[in-house]
């Protein structure tokens, strides 16, 4: 695949957290393997795939071990990674190998399999959503869904997965909903007034009918979100859009589901945002053996 930009400074705070957490703070211990195992025993382990998927989140395995043995006062382990992000993986498939300090391995064993696991996951069911728009022209989204702290990484994830990241926060698209309408006093006055705060920001606005698809074109808006229509109703939308000339960009969300995903993508819409690439999906089974 193509180069998918590993968040790597958000990464490595990610895994210093969930070290932490694990190990009850910075100056932890591991009580298990540090009564178990001599500093100086050494181990090969791989890091194995319990079950067919798309692999996210590989670069995080030598970010764990590095972490565990900087903080173990050890040697760095060896790490070699055997297969790249974005990856189809079968049960059995070795994506990594790891040689170096066993209690740097075992301690750093559940962190990391807690990250990679989860990313793969997320990148196994983007996937699935990519491979059923295949021929639509219609595009998988992400959404602000995220688990607190793990955007960036499962933004990436959806990246491996062939899925697209919509807007990273609250900074770098304006979306207006009904609260912000209600609040401001109408669509127009709160779309005027994004646009005169802050010009170069890409302005959304969320539409729920085909008259207020057709009042958000009209006051300047380019890009629509459809929620919760129906496919019926968002044909029509789209129809009634694109019947006015304009150059608008139309996405569809709300209880999305795979079932459905290419009915609604051949409705015309440029995008199908689906909050449940971050927030529902299920893991991604990963171990890691000594051998």
């Amino acid at each position: 695949m193509t180069d998918l930009q590993f968040p790597q400074t958000d990464a490595l705070e990610v895994v210093r957290v969930a070290l932490d957490e694990d190990l009850g703070g910075p100056d932890g211990v591991d009580v298990t393997t540090s009564a178990t195992i001599p500093p100086d025993q050494v181990s090969t382990a791989h890091v194995v795939a319990r079950a067919a998927g798309v692999l996210g989140g590989i670069p995080v395995v030598p970010l764990v071990f590095d972490e565990v043995a900087r903080r173990l006062g050890a040697a760095p382990v060896h790490v070699e990674v055997l297969r790249a992000d974005g990856d189809r993986l079968v049960r059995g498939d070795v994506v990594a190998t790891v040689e170096g300090s066993t209690q740097v391995v075992l301690v750093g064993e559940r962190t990391m399999l807690n990250i990679v696991c989860r990313l793969s996951g997320i990148a196994t069911h983007t996937r699935q959503w990519a491979q059923e728009l295949e021929g639509t022209g219609a595009t998988v989204l992400d959404t602000r869904k995220t688990t607190p702290g793990l955007r960036a990484l499962e933004k990436y994830a959806v990246r491996a997965g062939g899925g697209t990241n919509k807007r990273m926060g609250l900074h770098d698209v304006a979306m207006i909903k009904d609260n912000h309408k209600l609040a401001a006093g109408s669509l127009a006055r709160a779309y005027a007034a994004v646009r005169a705060r802050y010009p170069d920001v890409p302005v959304q606005v969320e539409v729920t009918t085909t008259a207020e698809a057709l009042e958000s074109v009209g006051v300047g808006a380019r890009f629509l979100l459809c929620d919760n229509m129906s496919v019926d109703l968002l044909h029509e939308t789209v129809e009634a859009v694109r019947a006015t000339g304009e150059d608008v960009e139309l996405e569809a969300t709300g209880g999305l589901t795979l079932d459905v995903a290419r009915e609604y993508a051949l409705t015309g819409v440029d995008y199908l945002s689906v909050g449940g690439l971050t927030h529902s999906s299920p893991i991604l089974d990963l171990a890691l053996d000594l051998v």
